[in-house]
């Protein structure tokens, strides 16, 4: 189902992507806002057309559920991994498989790249993250500390700090130029599924597996502020890159909106009928994506 609306309001429903046959862990938008990809436990990435709807292509290769997927900032690579414990590197243009990208001894669970295209973050059930030069396909270090395994991956806007996320229940801070982690975050009373840094670099929020998100702020030694109002784990958190604006998806079904700086939210944007396992906004933050275990993306309008 694909509806086109000549008005768009904040909240709402834009219309639902339908073609993957099993739940959709994740999803990225190019950095044109021209295509999004979506990940899923069919074993395939998807590129969608998402002013249309239309689905542009299927990449096939990984040989299990596909968990993670990130776009280089100049949208010439497209990253993919999952339960195989390998990382491709895909042309969206051609859909041509580039490389694979092997090392990691457990699922990899999570993908960034830096702003400075220089460095792609994994982060694995194996507890560590790598870091990874794209275009040689060489793993350039190994982070290790966590006790857990690692399920997410954020770079600062600058590119000089990683944040992780695991179910250790700790965020991490590295400096990803020598490997060292330099603070550990605690407070959240479970796993920790996903950290997402705002466009500013000024907040970090990180989603768990206790109901809540919380809000750090590096400029106050790293002081949280607890958001709380899903009914379930919160699987995933993303910064609006032109607003004050945060969007969590959860294992209540739910898609919800904040105001990082108060903590207020709006009302939950319903529809999907299991969990949603991913958000992402459009780069030009018009446009809200959300994966489900329902096996469907739906879109969402941000204007207003």
């Amino acid at each position: 189902m694909w509806s086109k609306l000549t008005a768009r309001s904040a909240g709402a429903s834009l219309g639902t992507l339908t073609g993957h046959t099993h739940w959709v862990h994740d999803l990225a938008f190019s950095p044109d806002g021209k295509l999004l990809a979506s990940a899923s436990a069919d074993n395939t990435v998807r590129l969608w057309d998402p002013a249309t709807g239309s689905c542009l292509a299927t990449l096939e290769g990984h040989g299990d559920t596909v968990l993670a997927v990130a776009f280089s900032p100049d949208g010439k690579l497209l990253a993919s991994t999952g339960w195989d414990q390998t990382i491709r590197l895909w042309d969206p243009a051609s859909c041509g498989l580039v490389r694979t990208l092997e090392g990691h001894s457990g699922w990899v669970l999570g993908l960034t790249f830096s702003p400075g295209e220089r460095l792609l973050a994994s982060a694995s059930a194996d507890k560590s993250i790598k870091l990874w030069d794209p275009f040689s396909g060489r793993c350039l270090r190994t982070l290790e500390g966590h006790s857990d395994e690692v399920s997410g991956v954020a770079f600062t806007p600058d590119g000089k700090s990683l944040a992780s996320a695991s179910a250790d229940r700790r965020v991490k801070i590295w400096d990803p130029s020598s490997g060292t982690c330099v603070r550990s975050l605690e407070g959240h009373r479970n796993g920790v599924n996903d950290v997402s840094f705002s466009s500013d670099g000024r907040f970090l929020a990180s989603a768990s597996q206790d109901h809540s998100i919380r809000i750090w702020d590096p400029g106050a030694r790293w002081s949280a502020r607890k958001i709380e109002g899903h009914a379930g784990p919160v699987a995933s958190v993303a910064f609006s890159p032109v607003r004050r604006l945060l969007v969590s998806g959860s294992g209540d079904h739910s898609v919800r909106l904040w105001d990082p700086s108060s903590g207020h939210g709006q009302r939950p944007l319903e529809g999907h009928s299991l969990g949603v396992w991913a958000v992402a906004i459009s780069p030009d933050g018009r446009t809200l994506a959300s994966a489900s275990a329902d096996k469907t993306v739906r879109l969402w309008s941000l204007d207003g």
